[in-house]
């Protein structure tokens, strides 16, 4: 028989258990927090029909695409969640009730160029808030809330949430008579932190912007202080374009119920360098960064748009919704040895038989496992150095030994592997012990 080389595909990650335990564990923490919020689960078909998922595609997004045909069914691999959340919403929008919060986590698929710590098929950690119409500001300042929620219960006490409007912005370029370019200049000030003041300015007057509107630019996003210096400076900035102070009053609103939900100050800044790149975002904008791997860039970004199904409905469908890209975030927090976890195995406690009469070792794992302990037995005739080794292997933190006189006494000599500690028990003391 011809042996086939056995090996994945660049871009799609496998772990060894231990990490995908802890990979496990981080997602399941982000799923509570969701949860405690209030947002419902949602669970999408990765396979989409072509027409439907591309409705709004386009350029390089379109190119990464994994595309196919079953017979004569044009299908293709899901690139994101919010494409397919827009078109659940509308195909749903009659028995949905209004507004919708949902949450969804998830694999996605793109094509793009494989890098160290960057994939092609990585989990998203979604949440959004659909509107039915309208849909209150203060939902923009739920988002920050679940954000520092769920960074907490993962162990962070070092990050900032950045936070914008996307019509202070766009308010901003129509009092320069630049409404034309102001997607273009967005997205290049969204690249500020990655290539320089100095390349930003240079690729806005590319685009044919004057030197004073290029001065003016800067100087708007560079403005500093803390939330309160930063919102009194751009009031005082006196710019009449209306868009600019529908935004200025939104961020202000926002930033007031930030605190409401009882954010501390120290873990949200209002940063007017953050645009987000993606057209849709329409007012309200965040990127949250862990300070102390500033390297990572954003961790959780997301934003306002208007109407979120606009390619399926006539409906207008307001919604606001942030995201993390929970894969590529678990391969750089792992590598750099950031990962903060209780656990690193399924198993509380490994049962050794020391001979090959089982079963009284059946016997305990069955109450044990009854009591809620999850419980490994080794049932394979080895020595006891490599069943001792099996439970190092597995960093299973109790071993429980079980032989002749253990069988005798209904005492089961109980090991911490940690600790080197060693006692013996009756099966009800063990688990007392164990769930303590």
């Amino acid at each position: 028989m011809v042996k086939v080389e056995p090996k994945t595909l660049p871009g799609f990650m496998e772990l060894m258990p231990n990490d995908q335990v802890k990979f496990n564990e981080m997602k399941e923490t982000i799923k509570r927090s969701y949860e405690r919020f209030g947002f419902l689960p949602l669970d999408t078909p990765v396979i989409e029909y072509s027409d439907v998922l591309l409705a709004k595609a386009g350029g390089e997004t379109e190119k990464q695409i994994y595309r196919f045909t079953k017979g004569d069914t044009d299908l293709a691999l899901r690139f994101d969640l919010t494409v397919p959340l827009a078109k659940y919403v509308a195909q749903n929008q009659n028995e949905l009730g209004f507004p919708f919060k949902r949450y969804q986590i998830g694999k996605v698929y793109r094509g793009e160029k494989a890098q160290k710590g960057r994939y092609r098929e990585f989990y998203q950690c979604d949440i959004d808030i659909i509107g039915d119409g309208e849909l209150s500001i203060i939902n923009d300042a739920q988002m920050p809330s679940v954000i520092y929620t769920t960074f907490k219960e993962l162990g962070f006490d070092n990050f900032t949430i950045c936070i914008n409007n996307r019509k202070i912005l766009n308010g901003l370029f129509a009092s320069l008579n630049l409404r034309d370019s102001a997607a273009d200049v967005l997205r290049i000030i969204d690249k500020i932190d990655k290539i320089g003041e100095e390349a930003v300015k240079s690729e806005i007057k590319e685009l044919g912007v004057t030197d004073n509107a290029i001065e003016a630019i800067m100087n708007f996003i560079l403005i500093d202080g803390n939330t309160d210096e930063k919102i009194s400076k751009l009031e005082s900035l006196g710019i009449n374009d209306e868009t600019f102070k529908i935004g200025l009053n939104e961020i202000t609103d926002v930033v007031k119920y930030i605190r409401a939900f009882g954010v501390p100050d120290e873990f949200f800044a209002i940063d007017l360098k953050i645009a987000r790149g993606l057209d849709y975002y329409t007012g309200t904008v965040y990127e949250t960064f862990l300070n102390d791997y500033k390297k990572l860039g954003s961790v959780c970004s997301g934003g306002r748009y208007d109407n979120l199904a606009e390619y399926y409905t006539d409906k207008k469908l307001p919604g606001v919704g942030i995201s993390i890209g929970f894969t590529r975030l678990f391969y750089q927090l792992n590598e750099a040895g950031a990962i903060k976890t209780e656990n690193e195995t399924i198993s509380d406690v490994l049962i050794v038989p020391m001979d090959e009469n089982i079963e009284e070792a059946l016997n305990v794992a069955t109450k044990l496992r009854e009591a809620g302990i999850n419980t490994d037995v080794y049932l394979e005739d080895a020595k006891m150095k490599k069943k001792m080794k099996y439970a190092d292997k597995w960093n299973i933190p109790n071993v429980i030994i079980i032989g002749e006189e253990e069988r005798n006494t209904k005492l089961y000599a109980l090991k911490n592997m940690i600790t080197g500690e060693q006692a013996s028990l009756s099966v009800e003391d063990i688990i007392k012990k164990l769930r303590k």
